[in-house]
């Protein structure tokens, strides 16, 4: 069971590692963002405590900061 809660976690740092570069607007199609260091790290401590383990993988893609992240799972569960 902590193996398989430490794949999910990896699964989404990986997944927040997406996050949308301006140099890369071109090919991925979303706006870049800005992201400080600090909100970066911010971000995967969240993560790494299980502080998201309850928001899918799919909100981590492209998202900028941690807080969109929650942003978006948010809006999922309106819809």
């Amino acid at each position: 069971e902590e193996d398989k809660i430490t794949v999910n976690r990896a699964r989404k740092i990986q997944r927040f590692l997406s996050q949308p570069f301006t140099v890369a607007e071109q090919f991925t199609g979303f706006e870049g963002k800005y992201v400080p260091l600090k909100e970066t790290i911010r971000g995967f401590k969240e993560i790494l405590e299980g502080k998201l383990d309850d928001i899918p993988e799919s909100c981590f893609l492209f998202a900028g900061s941690i807080d969109e992240v929650v942003a978006k799972a948010k809006k999922g569960e309106k819809e």
